[in-house]
């Protein structure tokens, strides 16, 4: 089994590509047995994104429907975004909550953190358990309104069966939510 103390040398990083959002590196490793190989990466931002799930009371989350580009579809989740510059990830998430729930949060706990497709990005998220909320918009980024669907707990069978509410990070955050409520009883 490899470990952190073998990893790839790496012989030659290269910026193949840029957008507005991300930036495309190729990595020109070499293995300990010495195969070498070219792979691709996005490169992080360095100060990873948070995600909050909010609890509006112990019977209710709150989840938001907002539209996703990738799929071209509008999607129920959690209400997500980056850690700017100078911020820690508790800081993040409150401000994130504020934006687009409409809500501070007066106790976060830190859940995880979690990498998606770590073969290919190097970014994490934070995921953050909010609660004792009390009410405080921000001006956000985003381009409309965000929907806020209050779902109670005891429905959380019917939440996982809707086509909407399909994205592994929220999945990832509910479950991330039941062995904490498994844990506290």
């Amino acid at each position: 089994m490899a470990d952190n103390k073998h990893k790839p040398q790496i012989l030659h990083t290269e910026l193949v590509a840029e957008s507005r959002l991300f930036k495309i590196e190729s990595l020109h490793l070499k293995f300990s047995n010495n195969v070498e190989r070219v792979y691709e990466r996005m490169r992080s931002s360095g100060c990873g994104a948070v995600m909050l799930v909010p609890m509006l009371d112990d019977k209710t989350i709150l989840l938001i429907r907002e539209y996703s580009a990738g799929s071209h579809s509008y999607e129920l989740g959690f209400p997500k975004g980056l850690i700017d510059p100078g911020e820690n990830a508790m800081e993040a998430g409150n401000r994130e909550l504020m934006e687009e729930v409409g809500y501070g949060a007066r106790q976060l706990t830190h859940l995880k953190q979690v990498s998606l497709a770590p073969g290919y990005f190097g970014s994490r998220m934070d995921i953050l358990l909010a609660r004792d909320l009390y009410p405080e918009q921000r001006e956000g980024d985003e381009p409309e309104p965000l929907e806020v669907v209050p779902w109670p707990l005891d429905n959380l069978d019917q939440l996982m069966a809707r086509p909407d509410f399909s994205e592994a990070r929220s999945i990832c955050g509910l479950f991330l939510l039941q062995d904490w409520l498994d844990k506290k009883e």
